[in-house]
């Protein structure tokens, strides 16, 4: 039998690969981007009430009401938005499940899509499946900040959507208001559709508020938004996130998210919408991570790596290019067998595989693991 591949470019993506090789050599994993630390007892001790409580069956294909009602809560605290629970928001099996619905949505085949790079490895697949053509612009080292003027170049009458994220993985870097203005006068009086990736929402640093497309009224006209309870909770095993947009884009969405998913778990659903009751326990994110960027930062001052800025999410960049001249794949996997400590090469971010000689690291984990991460790296 052949069979002609709709992703012939995609084999096991790089996580995979650094997780698998950090197992195998005993390694410090801070390359997957998943918490090293407990997951709060209060919020698994409601998922244990709602599974003996009986709430175990199929969830409401949108979500179960309660849990829609109390993230229109967080939205509206946040954001000064309360989107309607019945017809605005749409709970998925975690954000990729909600990226993919998105792009499947609104991408027919020859829609141009603008992504930015280094970009999280979901999206350019779920596009080229939807046979749209991917526009990529290349973030500018090492700030990684956006050249609007070269997205206005690039934008044309086949541009159906551009894909943003903020906080941005995998740099860290986060959007100002400037960039809100900048996005928002780039796509005023067009058809684009905007997805906008905010996983990592609760995570900046500094008392940088994060821009949320939500903020602005003449943007979320037009915008999906994408969030992760995985990232929020330290859940990310469990797989629930969400999408808000307006009545007719979210319309669309669903069509996709029923015969995807259809729905989610449904005792986390309600074990999520009972936790986020308490708004400290999302509230206290920006200083919790701080403390551990700020940790993992003073002890990476003890190797000869480069420090990159950091400005949200729970991932530090650091370039090599002082070490050594290897290719970013090659260092990864070396240090990983010889220093016992895993990381992402950043290069794999980009379509055009660009290589500054930079590394991502996880720093959501235990202290005594960066600690030790970093003592293993003072010695390259």
């Amino acid at each position: 039998m052949k069979l002609n591949s709709k992703l012939p470019k995609v084999g096991t993506t790089i996580f995979s690969v650094m997780s698998k090789l950090a197992n195998e050599c005993g390694a410090i994993n801070l390359s997957q981007g998943f918490p090293g630390f407990p997951v709060d007892s209060k919020i698994t001790a409601f998922v244990d009430k709602f599974m003996k409580e009986g709430y175990n069956q199929y969830a409401p294909m949108p979500g179960v009401p309660v849990l829609r009602e109390q993230i229109a809560k967080k939205t509206n605290l946040l954001y000064n938005y309360l989107p309607n629970t019945e017809t605005e928001i749409c709970v998925t099996s975690g954000a990729t499940e909600a990226l993919f619905a998105a792009i499947t949505a609104v991408v027919q085949p020859g829609d141009e899509v603008i992504i930015f790079e280094p970009a999280y490895d979901s999206y350019i697949p779920a596009i080229e499946l939807c046979g749209g053509i991917v526009v990529p612009i290349e973030l500018k080292y090492p700030n990684y900040n956006i050249d609007w003027n070269e997205v206005e170049d690039k934008v044309s009458e086949k541009t159906r959507l551009i894909i943003t994220n903020t906080p941005h993985n995998p740099t860290g870097a986060v959007w100002a208001s400037s960039d809100i203005d900048s996005l928002k006068n780039i796509v005023r009086n067009t058809n684009i559709v905007v997805i906008s990736d905010e996983v990592y929402e609760h995570i900046t640093f500094d008392e940088t508020p994060h821009q949320s497309v939500i903020l602005d009224e003449e943007l979320l006209e037009r915008s999906m938004v994408i969030s992760s309870f995985g990232k929020t909770f330290h859940t990310t095993g469990w797989k629930i996130g969400y999408c808000v947009a307006k009545p007719a884009l979210m319309n669309e969405f669903k069509k996709v998210h029923q015969f995807l998913t259809f729905s989610s778990s449904t005792p986390f659903q309600y074990a999520i919408a009972e936790y986020m009751k308490d708004e400290s326990n999302y509230l206290h994110l920006p200083s919790f991570f701080q403390q551990k960027r700020d940790f993992f930062r003073e002890h990476l001052k003890n190797t000869k790596l480069e420090i990159l800025p950091c400005k949200g999410t729970y991932f530090q960049l650091a370039s090599y290019k002082n070490i050594s001249d290897e290719s970013d794949i090659d260092f990864a996997k070396r240090i990983t067998k010889e220093y016992g400590v895993a990381s992402i090469p950043v290069s794999v971010f980009y379509n055009s595989q660009r290589d500054d000689k930079v590394l991502r690291f996880c720093f959501a984990k235990q202290s005594a693991e960066l600690s030790k991460a970093c003592e293993n790296l003072s010695k390259l």
